[in-house]
């Protein structure tokens, strides 16, 4: 994580920031698939929750300070718990299939619970 953080020039340089943003691509191409009646429903929500993580990502980087930055990257994990929920969801009523959504989710969470833990000790150091 440290030599991945020296070379940070802005938020796109961050691993987690990228696969963040092409977890959001995927998101709308899933999302494509779904019922027309659900366009103002699960799948403007689902977009705005995808959209929202790589954004706060980008804000937090942005910032002045590491603390700052932790704040954002726990919003982002917000919304990633979120856009969990709404797919279970759309799992459950059989809008999607597959797993593949769910195993990024689990690596973005894993990489941002990553960023954060490094952030802490720089902090506290």
């Amino acid at each position: 994580m440290s030599n991945e953080l020296k070379n940070v020039k802005t938020h796109k340089d961050l691993d987690v920031w990228k696969k963040a943003l092409d977890f959001a691509e995927e998101v709308y191409h899933v999302t494509k698939r779904f019922p027309k009646d659900e366009q103002f429903g699960l799948i403007s929500q689902i977009r705005r929750s995808a959209i929202s993580i790589p954004s706060n990502i980008a804000e937090g980087a942005a910032r002045n300070s590491d603390k700052e930055f932790i704040q954002f990257l726990y919003v982002s994990l917000g919304s990633l718990s979120e856009i969990e929920t709404q797919l279970l969801l759309a799992q459950r009523l059989k809008f999607m299939n597959g797993n593949c959504v769910f195993n990024d989710i689990e690596s973005i969470r894993k990489m941002l619970l990553g960023l954060i833990r490094f952030l802490r000790k720089k902090t506290n150091a």
